[in-house]
């Protein structure tokens, strides 16, 4: 078994990055699902669909949760995610980076992926003024 992945994200993103990763790492290492929220969503509504791709990506070992923007729509909906009984752990800011790098470290446990994505997406960030 393997920790899953949980992308929650506003409406377009996650399905993207999901993509990208598809196309330079196939197969995914792991199982990589995406629930994404719409704009005017209410997020006890989109509670039990966000809780269903939980399900989905959890394959026993518990699901690393990544999320767009902090505060948001979709990182509320993922703060609900943790309340209801599969382990989860959550990181915010998702970025093309940060999900390769996590999917590059498939062996980790779910204690451990949260710092590798936090690195990934951090590291990530360059700044290119040539």
């Amino acid at each position: 078994m393997a920790v899953g992945i949980l992308l929650v994200t506003h409406e377009g993103i996650g399905s993207a990055l999901r993509s990208v990763a598809e196309r330079l790492l196939t197969p995914l290492p792991l199982r990589v699902e995406v629930f994404e929220v719409a704009f005017d969503a209410d997020p006890d509504v989109a509670l039990p669909s966000a809780s269903a791709a939980l399900r989905r990506a959890d394959s026993g070992d518990g699901v690393l949760v990544l999320t767009d923007v902090f505060g948001a729509t979709p990182a509320n909906v993922a703060s609900r995610l943790a309340r209801l009984g599969t382990p989860i752990r959550r990181v915010s800011a998702l970025n093309l980076p940060m999900l390769l790098r996590v999917l590059n470290y498939a062996e980790l446990d779910l204690d451990a992926l949260p710092a590798v994505a936090v690195a990934g997406g951090r590291n990530g960030v360059q700044l290119d003024d040539a």
